[in-house]
């Protein structure tokens, strides 16, 4: 399958089985097009003679195809190959803490609470179990992830450092390597805190949402007042201290401010590496994306991306979704089983409850499984779902040209914008197409 498309005057050809970007003028384009009409076959010499330059051209294009540099055939995957041997976690969600000292308008765990009426904090037992969970159900998996995520995790410090010591003292007892992430609001950083993190987390996600009037006008205390200046205080610090180690400022955009290509370059000002993501919302709320809303969202990657690969002030930003990994990126089983939820990848609650996905908890119809005092207990039939839901064989993934970087999309997303896991957001996946236009366009840029 091929993707042609055109971005800031650039003609771009993806071959999506061989991973191949091509540059063609406007002649080879029109060419291109009657391949595809002819399913990859060469056009005939009168199809071809009302071109100057047409057979050269086909030449050309019939030694890309042979080189299966265009028109790659797609190998036939299986569910076994994803799986030679039972799915086996390897990541997890730790929500250290149901609790938080922010609240965030489109905040998807209600203000740290998931849905339950008290707020909560996981102790270090239950923590240590869910380590203990993670090793054991891992199997034969050398390399871990733990995400030590809330509400707000540093609410909760104390157990924090107590379960980064259990996992530094497991991990090598049982031949694992525990890499440890933590997610923050950034509001509860200070000197003690940064020194310890840098010295224990192999990357670090912290929230912000941009310009000071989009994030303050999203992302309030618990008391109702302005974060912004604060967050970025601590950011900068961070940031600062953190050195060429692994961190990401994470913001999100909603439908108030569609045109996030400021709050890209405000989240750059603070750190290099930084991400914006749409907001994950049912329509019924006034600041979910909707259909009418595409458009701009679409031009607003599109000036991104000519930004971050033509103006010098702006070249040391490192944008999450603009990167890619063309040569040296996972193998296409890999890229199939997308997030993993459920199968590689899971959350665990203050109360040992376990869930697919940070995304779910709280929707009990989909918790599957609980720590227990002698272990852990799951639930193999709402496993397999998700395990089922990995393959993205059903349409229109299995005919979208951007398969592979998407892995059939969010479980969690299309859950809740569409109420059904296994339906397609088109609303996620044509920003995600478009993202991987601009991500494509700018490694051709950049090369």
């Amino acid at each position: 399958m091929i993707h042609s498309f055109s971005l800031h005057e650039d003609n771009l050809v993806y071959d999506t089985e061989s991973g191949a970007l091509h540059l063609f003028d406007d002649e080879a384009l029109s060419i291109l097009e009657l391949y595809e009409a002819k399913h990859a076959k060469r056009p005939s010499d009168q199809e071809l003679e009302q071109y100057p330059d047409g057979s050269e051209i086909a030449d050309l294009l019939d030694q890309l195809i042979a080189q299966s540099q265009l028109f790659a055939p797609r190998p036939e995957v299986r569910f076994e190959q994803l799986y030679p041997e039972e799915p086996r976690f390897k990541s997890m969600c730790l929500n250290i803490c149901h609790d938080c000292n922010m609240r965030c308008v489109y905040c998807f765990a209600e203000s740290g609470q998931y849905g339950s009426e008290q707020r909560s904090s996981m102790s270090a037992e239950t923590g240590k179990r869910a380590v203990d969970f993670l090793v054991e159900a891992s199997g034969p998996r050398r390399n871990l992830d733990i995400d030590f995520f809330g509400g707000e995790p540093l609410m909760n410090w104390n157990v924090v450092k107590e379960l980064v010591a259990y996992c530094e003292e497991q991990g090598p007892l049982h031949g694992k390597d525990i890499r440890l992430t933590i997610t923050t609001n950034a509001l509860l950083l200070n000197d003690e805190k940064i020194a310890y993190i840098n010295e224990h987390f192999k990357n670090v996600v912290l929230s912000c949402d941009g310009t000071a009037e989009h994030h303050d006008q999203m992302r309030p205390d618990a008391g109702g007042k302005k974060t912004y200046e604060r967050i970025a205080k601590n950011i900068r610090k961070f940031v600062e201290q953190r050195g060429d180690r692994e961190y990401y400022i994470r913001g999100t955009f909603t439908r108030y401010n569609l045109d996030f290509v400021e709050d890209v370059l405000a989240l750059g000002a603070l750190g290099r590496n930084v991400s914006i993501e749409p907001v994950v919302a049912s329509p019924e709320f006034d600041y979910a994306i909707r259909e009418e809303d595409l458009p701009q969202v679409l031009q607003s990657y599109e000036k991104l991306a000519q930004l971050l690969g033509s103006d010098e002030r702006f070249a040391h930003i490192n944008f999450f979704h603009f990167n890619l990994q063309a040569d040296h990126g996972p193998c296409i089983y890999k890229r199939l089983k997308g997030c993993g939820a459920g199968s590689e990848y899971c959350a665990v609650t203050p109360d040992g409850d376990i869930y697919p996905c940070h995304q779910l908890v709280g929707e009990t119809m989909h918790r599957i499984g609980q720590l227990t005092a002698s272990g852990f207990e799951t639930d193999p039939d709402r496993q397999s779902a998700f395990s089922e839901y990995l393959m993205p064989n059903r349409e229109p993934c299995n005919s979208c040209w951007a398969r592979y970087h998407c892995g059939g999309g969010c479980a969690a997303n299309h859950w809740h914008s569409m109420g059904d896991l296994d339906a397609v957001d088109p609303i996620y996946c044509q920003m995600l197409q478009k993202r991987l236009e601009c991500a494509l366009w700018l490694s051709y840029k950049r090369a």
